[in-house]
């Protein structure tokens, strides 16, 4: 039915739609509160959100942290997605094998000044976690 402006039915089916897609677990019901769901299943909340509003640029600040190894791969894989579906996706990362993963290009900022810009293709982890600490190329 509807409350003032919204219709529960619209907005528990949406809420569905996106438990399945996302694969989100609620332990009890959709219409269970974000901040009462696990770490993993909030940052698939919080993925499922930004994925479905199609951001021209997505912005993840250590997106898998703290995360269990399975909700951590479900992360890279939609961002990963992103990138491919031609989105920008800037990625903060201090886990390397996640941004090899995931990145185009690695701007490494130390001091707060961007020190490298790098292709991952050409570059490894020990070399940016070199400049990542201050050293030079």
């Amino acid at each position: 039915g509807r409350c003032g402006l919204l219709s529960w039915k619209k907005i528990n089916d949406y809420a569905n739609r996106q438990i399945d897609k996302y694969d989100i677990r609620p332990a009890r019901s959709a219409l269970q509160r974000a901040k009462e769901l696990s770490g993993g299943n909030q940052q698939k909340v919080i993925v499922a959100r930004t994925v479905e509003q199609e951001p021209d640029l997505l912005l993840a600040c250590q997106p898998t942290r703290g995360l269990d190894v399975g909700a951590i791969e479900y992360v890279r894989q939609a961002l990963v997605q992103q990138r491919n579906q031609g989105r920008a996706v800037l990625l903060i990362s201090y886990e390397l094998d996640e941004v090899f993963d995931i990145a185009d290009r690695i701007n490494v900022i130390y001091n707060g000044r961007i020190v490298a810009d790098l292709d991952p293709q050409t570059t490894d982890e020990q070399a940016v976690g070199l400049l990542m600490a201050g050293g030079s190329q």
